[in-house]
């Protein structure tokens, strides 16, 4: 199921691409980060790949699609007490979001916005959650971009969020 579900969102964006107008562009990249909050405690950073087609509704402000993968390597604890030391280690955590995107233009330079989706967990016993990403980004160069942004998947009342840096390239 993960695979044609992988083959289908591959399918969708290469129509997506290859459909691309003056005002919509395709960008992919690297993303990595540690993790914030709880999932400090269990797991040591993060890497992962980055995409994105957005559509501009006007000079300021464009509107999406955003979707990647993400890893984020567990990590190993040492428990002890009572004389006793137990190593406890933790399997990696990954994420497939699936969202919907916002950009706004102050500059030229300069932009912030966010997704709002669903985060397929991808390894064993991760049921995912609502998955929300603010970010600020640099336009390095026309075709590069820098962004930081805070990653988070929530899940019956527990979050797994990673504080992250991007590059991403439109194609």
């Amino acid at each position: 199921m993960k695979k044609t579900f992988l083959l289908i969102l591959t399918v969708c964006i290469a129509g997506f691409t290859a459909s691309a107008q003056d005002r919509s562009s395709f960008k992919a990249g690297l993303i990595g980060g540690i993790p914030v909050g709880d999932a400090a405690d269990v797991s040591s950073f993060a890497l992962g790949l980055d995409a994105a087609y957005h559509w501009g509704v006007s000079e300021l402000f464009d509107v999406g699609l955003a979707s990647g993968f993400i890893n984020a390597f567990g990590d190993t604890t040492t428990l002890s007490g009572g004389g006793l030391s137990i190593e406890t280690e933790f399997e990696d955590f990954q994420f497939l979001p699936l969202a919907a995107s916002v950009r706004i233009y102050p500059t030229y330079q300069f932009k912030f916005g966010g997704d709002v989706g669903y985060a397929v967990g991808v390894n064993a016993g991760n049921e995912g959650g609502l998955y929300y990403r603010p970010l600020i980004g640099y336009n390095i160069t026309g075709n590069t971009e820098l962004n930081v942004s805070y990653v988070a998947v929530d899940n019956d009342g527990a979050t797994f969020s990673i504080a992250m840096v991007g590059l991403l390239f439109l194609f």
